[in-house]
């Protein structure tokens, strides 16, 4: 864009709102930091290249430094340089040499070309970072563009789907289509891509209500593996809290995602971001100067309190973002209000949640200002928020502990399902502890079972065709000689490590599977499935696929047009189906076995194979794997309706004898036959090896048959 005039200051304007803003006249200015002495604006051409102004922000207000550039439009690129002390011992480290990114620019222009003076010391010096560095980094950072948020959104409505009944689907934005034939080739890994007929149509057919995406913020690639020939597939180094990652445009607009999201919103799937505020892209003390160590780093960052010379590092990053600062929950709060109201995103799932809460350098703190911030915030406290209830700082480790209003990923449930499934012994009691919802952790403050995020499998980990065919990781491809991603898995390759040809084996491995998914989908608790588990997608053993931007982690759809494919989603959207139908699978409160809902019937209560109480000792039996879990309600009709999943974790199909005669059950899921139709049973049925069975009855009002309605 040209300036004309283009005036040699800036006018006083305005410390609010931060970022630069954009009224039909001029772009208002607005940058935070506490410790600078100074501001300065810098001024790009169209590519980037060169600065063609460098102005002073004169003003400044609330450690806000401010101005107003009459006559400059959308698309101006731009960025700040701050000037203050370089006092690395007491956290400061400001140079102006160093051109940095606004922390409000809601799109990026150009990447990161890493080099070395991209660092605010000379790095090479024996001094390290206490020593400077005068060489201009503008070259090699990307630039912040002036951007208008202007979308007509129409009549675009809310799924808001009830968390009783919400269906996550995580997924990323490129692998999800970048193999997708049916989109066109220019849009194939696009925001464009995500709301295409048939990624909607595949959505809806399975049952998902809300689609979660890895990082779409701006982030960095990170030298390390750039040097590698590898790749930040995922998205975890977060550049800009408020600018979509440009990677995934097929154009030039940040239209396209708004474009997507109001597809979505009309097929009534939601949206849920998954969002990195505990850290960002520039690394521990000995990274480079990018954008929030340049304007303020001892503001922005926690540092030791008693050597601010080094970050805090909770977060296995190298730097973790200071949340106890109001200027920082600003920020955090601004940029989700952001995507809320710009974006209409409908929830965020927040990485590494625990750092949030930390309270400057004491522990986790579920009142802590960031909680409380987003709690009472009109705007964020109508959104779906889900934590990772944990990080590696001390005490890390808090699932459960979130105060109301948040979900969490419940990474016990993932772990002793496994096992369970997998023939482990003694899993029986924290599974069934699980399977109902994780009242142990969740139910207290008045929070309700879709607290629990449920998973088998996520980004971070096997998938589950690969849980069922590998004992161990295999991430040979990621050049840290297979030392990363997580050694226990509780995974089982049942007779062969990876792929093979023999019937036996990957009947048995789907048999699994399918065990694995229905009880998920069976489990009181929120429901997240990884997507492409639905028809079978492996990663060959990668557990940590972080770097692999490539056939590894995308989708390959001919899986699903594939036998195998077809027959495994077939019987995913057969359980969302079930789960939709029978509230009792997705109960809106705790059951504790404490309710008589008729005579001899309890909310909730367990049994063996024999259909008997298990006793303390049967409990405690590690060599227990049987179990009969079953649910009962009244309906509003006064019909009384019954729930019943037999479970058989053992090397042995088992005879279950369920408890008492009834007038009537119904077969509806048997993992070990996925497309036996819905059928009448009797008081014994027979569960295959690693299988589950899911029996559904009903009585009627006033019987006063206690075994009724079975």
């Amino acid at each position: 864009m040209s300036l004309s005039p283009l005036p040699d200051r800036l006018q006083p304007g305005s410390p609010y709102p931060l970022g630069a803003t954009f009224d039909g006249l001029g772009v208002n200015f607005a940058v935070f930091s506490a410790n600078a002495d100074g501001m300065e604006l810098c001024l790009f051409d169209p590519q980037g290249g060169k600065e063609i102004a460098r102005l002073p922000l004169n003003e400044c207000t609330d450690e806000v430094w401010h101005g107003y550039l009459p006559y400059a439009r959308p698309g101006l690129l731009y960025g700040f340089r701050a000037h203050g002390r370089y006092e690395p011992e007491q956290g400061h480290r400001f140079n102006p040499n160093k051109l940095l990114l606004d922390p409000y620019a809601r799109m990026l222009h150009g990447d990161v070309r890493w080099n070395e003076s991209l660092h605010g010391y000379r790095l090479r010096s024996p001094r390290k970072d206490l020593s400077f560095d005068k060489r201009d980094s503008a070259s090699a950072m990307p630039k912040g563009v002036v951007v208008t948020d202007a979308f007509d959104w129409g009549n675009d409505v809310r799924p808001n789907v009830p968390w009783s009944e919400t269906v996550i689907y995580e997924a990323h934005v490129k692998g999800m289509t970048r193999l997708l034939e049916d989109v066109p080739r220019r849009e194939r890994g696009t925001y464009s891509a995500l709301a295409h007929p048939t990624v909607i149509d595949h959505l809806k057919r399975i049952g998902v209500t809300t689609l979660e995406l890895l990082p779409i913020h701006a982030f960095a690639q990170d030298q390390r593996l750039q040097e590698a020939g590898l790749a930040n597939y995922w998205g975890y180094n977060t550049l800009g809290f408020f600018a979509p990652e440009r990677r995934y445009m097929a154009g030039s607009s940040g239209d396209e995602l708004r474009i997507a999201i109001r597809r979505l919103h009309a097929a009534g799937i939601e949206v849920i971001l998954d969002v990195v505020y505990n850290h960002t892209a520039e690394g521990s003390e000995l990274g480079p100067t990018l954008s929030f160590r340049g304007l303020d780093n001892a503001t922005y960052y926690r540092l030791v309190q008693d050597d601010r010379r080094y970050c805090v590092n909770d977060t296995g990053t190298g730097n973790t973002l200071d949340l106890s600062h109001p200027r920082v929950i600003q920020m955090v709060a601004d940029s989700l209000r952001h995507w809320v109201q710009s974006y209409h995103v409908d929830g965020f799932r927040f990485d590494l949640g625990v750092t949030l809460g930390r309270d400057g350098n004491n522990g986790f703190d579920p009142r802590s200002g960031f909680f409380d911030v987003l709690r009472q915030d009109p705007v964020l406290g109508q959104v779906k928020l889900i934590s990772e209830p944990w990080d590696i700082g001390p005490g890390g480790y808090q699932l459960g502990n979130h105060p109301p209003g948040f979900a969490e990923w419940n990474d016990k449930f993932r772990d002793v399902t496994r096992s369970y499934w997998n023939g482990a012994p003694g899993a029986r009691p924290e599974f069934a502890n699980r399977i109902a919802g994780s009242a142990d952790l969740f139910d207290r403050r008045a929070r309700r079972p879709w607290a629990s995020v449920n998973f088998v499998s996520a980004h971070d980990g096997f998938t589950l065709a690969d849980l069922v065919s590998y004992n161990d990781k295999h991430n040979e491809a990621n050049n840290e000689d297979n030392r990363d991603g997580h050694s226990n898995n509780h995974s089982r390759n049942w007779g062969a490590e990876g792929a093979t040809d023999d019937p036996a084996i990957t009947g048995l491995r789907d048999r699994v599977a399918r065990s694995m998914l229905t009880t998920l989908f069976a489990s009181l608790g929120t429901p997240m499935l990884l997507g492409g588990d639905e028809f079978g997608r492996t990663q060959n053993g990668n557990n940590n696929a972080y770097c692999q931007d490539n056939e590894l982690s995308w989708f390959d759809w001919d899986q699903l047009r594939s036998d195998r494919g077809r027959a495994l989603s077939d019987f995913v959207r057969r359980l969302t189906a079930v789960r939709r139908e029978y509230p009792l699978l997705r109960a809106g409160k705790f059951l504790h076995g404490e309710e008589e809902i008729a005579p001899g019937m309890l909310d909730i209560d367990w049994f063996d194979e024999r259909g008997e109480h298990l006793s303390q000792e049967d409990w405690h039996n590690p060599e227990g794997r049987a179990l009969l879990m079953r649910r009962v309600r009244r309906r509003e009709d006064g019909v009384l309706e019954v729930v019943s999943m037999l479970m058989n974790g053992s090397d042995d199909p088992l005879t279950f004898n369920l408890p008492r005669p009834s007038r009537e059950r119904r077969l509806v899921i048997d993992s070990a036959d996925p497309t036996a139709p819905e059928r009448e049973i009797g008081d014994m049925v027979e569960v295959q090896a690693h299988a589950v069975v899911l029996i559904v009855g009903t009585g009627t009002q006033g019987d006063n048959n206690p075994d009724g309605g079975e």
